[in-house]
């Protein structure tokens, strides 16, 4: 049950990471093929902080792919639950929250 709540949490960031990563793309692309000035435009925001967002919010997507995979690990070795700093189990509510958390909220 923990394995497959896992999965599903890695499916969604893979999708969103993929989702991200096009986009970043597709600004890289547009930005490229235009010579607008959009550092000075009043209209908006500019392409240097959509490409600032999207590169974090990329960042982001992969951390969550990572700390997943390392609780996928954690599930494998017996470890999952218990806080990596004291030993003890983490409670409940916080791995309903946060089920990669690797410390209990005494040690986090």
């Amino acid at each position: 049950m923990v394995r497959d709540e896992l999965l599903r949490l890695r499916a969604r960031a893979e999708a969103e990471a993929a989702t991200l990563a096009q986009d970043l793309e597709a600004l890289f692309l547009a930005s490229r093929d235009s010579n607008a000035d959009d550092e000075h435009d009043p209209e908006g925001a500019t392409i240097g902080f959509e490409r600032a967002q999207l590169t974090a919010l990329l960042a982001g997507a992969r951390a969550r792919i990572a700390d997943v995979d390392d609780a996928l690990r954690r599930v494998d070795a017996a470890t999952y639950g218990l806080c990596e700093r004291c030993g003890q189990p983490i409670g409940d509510e916080r791995l309903a929250a946060r089920p990669f958390a690797r410390f209990c909220m005494a040690c986090a």
